[in-house]
């Protein structure tokens, strides 16, 4: 059971970790960098607007995936955010081919990456994500792996995240971590300097 929790959970930080930087040395992680592959507006286009950035605190997350529903709690500032936003992005910069968000004319946010994680294989994820990301959020999406070393972390899944802010962060979280239910707790931001150390 532990397993499956690890996983759903690890869905869900596909979608923060997804490629994570090979190389940060000279990385700016407290300015958020611009969309990567952003085309240039043709004249009399207007530029996609900025993506969204979460409310700095404590979001409760419900992460659906292959069956499974798991209820995580993540702990966001503002330099998390500019790192390792909802989308992955601006980390997933120099591991990823691809790495696209625009914003739809419904109002939602659309976004594509194909990123090379190294052992971990080649994902390829697409989603769409609503909300206000002050108070809550939604993101619908689909990711398939190949090449990765360990078999389970290939193949497609669909995901789906309801995101709830629930306030600030409790005494002992630091930015970055993850409750799992059985109250395991990882750092995202371990997570990432760890991957970004294989490459």
């Amino acid at each position: 059971m532990r397993r499956l929790s690890m996983t759903a959970a690890l869905g869900l930080s596909c979608l923060a970790l997804a490629g994570c930087n090979r190389n940060e040395a000279g990385s700016d992680a407290e300015a958020p960098a611009p969309v990567a592959g952003q085309e240039t507006p043709l004249p009399g286009q207007t530029a996609t607007p900025a993506a969204p950035a979460r409310r700095a605190g404590l979001w409760e997350q419900r992460l659906s995936t292959e069956g499974i529903v798991q209820v995580t709690r993540i702990c966001i500032d503002d330099a998390l955010e500019a790192r390792l936003s909802w989308w992955g992005q601006p980390t997933t910069q120099e591991s990823c081919e691809k790495n696209l968000v625009t914003r739809r004319t419904d109002g939602d946010w659309q976004f594509s990456s194909v990123c090379d994680m190294g052992a971990g294989g080649k994902t390829t994820t697409s989603g769409v994500a609503s909300g206000d990301f002050s108070s809550r959020y939604v993101i619908t999406a689909e990711s398939s792996t190949v090449g990765a070393a360990a078999p389970q972390m290939n193949g497609t899944r669909s995901v789906n995240i309801e995101a709830v802010w629930q306030g600030a962060c409790p005494e002992g979280f630091r930015p970055g971590d993850m409750e799992l239910p059985g109250g395991i707790r990882m750092n995202l931001l371990d997570m990432a300097g760890t991957v970004a150390g294989e490459n």
